[in-house]
C-alpha cells in the first residue's frame, strides 16, 4: 500500500496510538478525559478568564466545536463559565478547586505517558522528532 508511506497517513496513526495510550492511562486512574479536554483544561490552567475562542486558539482546536469540550468539562466540574466584566456577551473560562485538584492529579500521569507514545524510539530520537513536529506546525 503507498499510503503507508505517506505523512499524513503516518500522522494519523501516531494521533491513534497517543489518543489510545492516553485513554489508557486516564481509565487507569478512573478519570474520564480525552487529550482535547486536557488541552482546554490546560490552557484554562494557565489563562484563567480566558474566553472558548482563546482558548480553541492556544489549544489549537476548531472555534466551532471548542463549546462542546467546555461543556464536558464543565459538565464534569472542572471548570466554570462567568459572564466577563470587560465585554457582557464574553464568557471568561476558569478552573474550579475540583478542576485544579483533578489536574493536579492527572499532569504528572500526562507528562509520563509521553515517553510511553515514543516508546519505541531513543530519547536522542525523541527529541529529534518532537522538534521537527514543532517545525511542521510553527511551533
Amino acid at each position: 500500500m503507498e499510503a503507508l508511506d505517506m505523512p499524513g497517513h503516518l500522522i494519523r496513526r501516531l494521533n491513534q496510538l497517543s489518543t489510545q495510550v492516553f485513554a489508557a492511562r486516564m481509565r487507569a486512574i478512573g478519570i474520564d478525559l480525552t487529550p482535547v479536554q486536557f488541552a482546554a483544561l490546560d490552557a484554562i490552567r494557565a489563562t484563567p478568564g480566558l474566553d472558548q475562542a482563546g482558548i480553541a486558539a492556544m489549544i489549537a482546536y476548531d472555534r466551532a466545536t471548542i463549546g462542546g469540550v467546555i461543556e464536558r468539562l464543565l459538565q464534569k466540574g472542572y471548570v466554570e463559565r462567568t459572564v466577563s466584566a470587560r465585554d457582557r456577551r464574553a464568557r471568561e473560562i476558569t478552573m474550579t478547586k475540583a478542576g485544579e485538584a483533578a489536574y493536579t492529579r492527572i499532569l504528572p500521569v500526562v507528562r509520563d505517558l509521553q515517553s510511553d507514545i515514543l516508546s519505541s524510539l531513543s530519547e536522542d530520537e525523541a527529541q529529534h522528532l518532537v522538534s521537527l513536529m514543532k517545525k511542521v506546525v510553527g511551533a
